[in-house]
């Protein structure tokens, strides 16, 4: 992605070289893009999982006793497991993570506010099902209203999903095997994530 990223930016600078524009002046950058993919990949990734190992531990405080009768190790589990379904996978299912140069420079704050926004409504969704399954399990018991609480949920994000808007800016030559690829690292890295903090986390309690 950084290759074809920087092919396009060669490609751009020679035609305006060749209509007499000029060439694009371009910022410093603080970290250059193998800084970025090696070692700062790295950090982000550590200094994330920090950060959400406390967020972790922070609702374990408040849904312990609560939350039914679980005991510490298997709510941490679902907690775990929880967090990676709605900070992750669902809102990635609306809008996927992109590597470099597969979206347009001018929307990365439009897409970021939409991403964070997409996050916070599925978190809060999440935690609407949880609260309605309690409501609902003296009527209908702990499976059926584990169902009903579930279904509640999928039908909730599918139609924030039809409302959000669709951002759709992957150049049409974008290689493909990139793309996927990227987007299945990405995800498998929160999947390693989350299962090694919801694991020492319970192991832990």
């Amino acid at each position: 992605a950084i290759g074809y990223e920087d092919g396009i930016g060669a490609a751009h600078e020679a035609m305006e070289s060749a209509a007499g524009t000029g060439g694009h002046e371009h910022g410093v950058e603080l970290f250059t893009r193998g800084v970025q993919a090696n070692i700062g990949m790295g950090f982000g990734v550590l200094a994330f999982a920090v950060a959400m190992g406390a967020l972790l531990a922070v609702i374990f405080c408040v849904a312990y006793g609560r939350v039914g009768d679980l005991a510490p190790r298997p709510l941490s589990a679902l907690l775990a497991a929880g967090m990676l379904l709605c900070l992750n996978v669902v809102p990635a299912l609306k809008y996927p993570p992109n590597p470099p140069a597969a979206s347009l420079e001018e929307t990365i704050r439009q897409r970021t506010l939409l991403y964070l926004l997409m996050v916070l409504i599925s978190a809060a969704l999440l935690v609407a099902a949880v609260v309605l399954r309690a409501r609902l399990l003296t009527r209908l018991g702990g499976w059926n209203a584990t169902l009903a609480a579930a279904g509640a949920y999928a039908v909730a994000v599918a139609v924030v999903m039809a409302v959000l808007p669709r951002i759709d800016e992957t150049p049409e030559h974008f290689p493909a095997d990139v793309l996927y690829d990227f987007r299945l690292y990405s995800l498998g890295t929160q999947v390693v994530m989350w299962v090694t903090i919801g694991t020492f986390f319970a192991a832990l309690m």
